[in-house]
């Protein structure tokens, strides 16, 4: 069975990207434009990892983030932060809300794919 992966971001470009590239590897891919649909699908199809960016109508990544770390049941899932906020200060905040990594955009599309292989591992 393929792990499912939730993309989370409101650029549509990134998001025909990553589930392009995520596809082609062998996952299969749910897509959210906003916090709130993000919630809605974390819910409804337990993904296995969600690639999450921070600025997103409705809900900010971070608080998606937040939501899912407060239940126990989506302790399971994986979270990568997308973000084209690098600052110390703002990879900090996403791994103290429990982000499992902070990746910085732009980014290699090839290091993403082997990085969220290494998390499903």
């Amino acid at each position: 069975m393929s792990k499912k992966i939730l993309v989370a971001d409101d650029e549509p470009n990134i998001v025909a990207a990553l589930q392009f590239l995520l596809q082609r590897n062998g996952f299969e891919v749910k897509i959210a434009r906003n916090g709130e649909e993000a919630l809605r699908l974390v819910e409804s199809e337990s993904p296995d990892l969600v690639l999450l960016d921070v600025m997103m109508p409705a809900r900010s990544g971070y608080e998606v983030c937040r939501r899912i770390r407060e239940r126990a049941e989506w302790g399971h899932i994986k979270i990568v932060i997308l973000s084209a906020r690098g600052r110390d200060a703002e990879v900090e905040k996403g791994i103290s809300l429990g982000a499992d990594l902070y990746i910085t955009k732009p980014f290699s599309t090839r290091e993403l794919v082997d990085k969220v292989k290494g998390l499903l591992a």
